[in-house]
């Protein structure tokens, strides 16, 4: 791959990051609960839809950011993206199983069914939930200690907006503070990341498109040279 093509396959990241935020800090406004009155609804379907969207955004967003900053990012930083990383794809299969699956049997299994939602909103299930009980633990895990682990790198590295890295690294381990908190909330709790990763996203782009034009110019000079001869 190219300096170029490298240059702007991160600026492009940078975009889906910071739409990725503003898809994630818009759909917590009026957001209903979570719970069986709600899950089938078709505002809830639109919303969980637009989360595994912010999510599949959001990675390709980690991974331009981690392409960016791979020489400064260290041990610690390498461990932060891969946590990060697995814990948002933790979190994209969770939000499809309650998005898509859970709906389906809501009527007829519903104490299940808000078990696992209060599972997925971090406060611990009330009753047995099988597999969905470690598909919540790497998701919070991924989220929460990758995320400062992440933001903490991307602030040394300073490349990128600092004042965004950390937010991002507050916006997502603060999330461990939800299991002691009512679910009102989970939906404040989450604008803070949605913020951060579009200070992120736009730093990474605006950093990214001027670098690409710096590459890209003298080449150009170099074909336009013997023209002018």
């Amino acid at each position: 791959m190219s300096t170029t093509t490298t240059h702007r396959f991160t600026a492009i990241a940078g975009l889906c990051a910071a739409i990725g935020g503003a898809i994630y800090a818009g759909v917590q406004v009026n957001h209903p609960p979570a719970d069986v009155a709600h899950i089938a609804t078709t505002d809830m379907t639109i919303r969980m839809t637009a989360k595994i969207v912010f999510l599949a955004l959001a990675l390709v967003g980690f991974a331009g950011m981690f392409l960016r900053h791979r020489s400064r990012f260290g041990r610690l930083g390498r461990v932060g993206y891969g946590l990060v990383s697995v814990g948002f794809l933790a979190m994209l299969v969770q939000e499809c199983l309650v998005g898509y699956y859970l709906p389906t049997i809501a009527h007829s299994r519903p104490v299940y069914v808000q078990h696992v939602l209060n599972g997925a909103m971090g406060h611990g299930a009330t009753g047995g939930i099988g597999a969905y009980q470690g598909l919540f633990l790497i998701c919070g895990m991924g989220y929460s200690l990758g995320g400062l682990l992440f933001g903490i790198a991307l602030f040394r590295a300073g490349v990128l907006s600092r004042w965004a890295s950390a937010l991002f690294a507050y916006g997502t381990v603060s999330a461990l503070a939800l299991a002691a908190l009512p679910l009102s909330f989970s939906r404040p709790f989450a604008v803070p990341t949605g913020v951060a990763l579009i200070g992120l996203g736009i730093s990474l782009w605006r950093t990214e498109r001027r670098q690409a034009d710096t590459v890209a110019a003298p080449a150009t000079m170099l074909v336009a040279e013997p023209a002018t001869r």
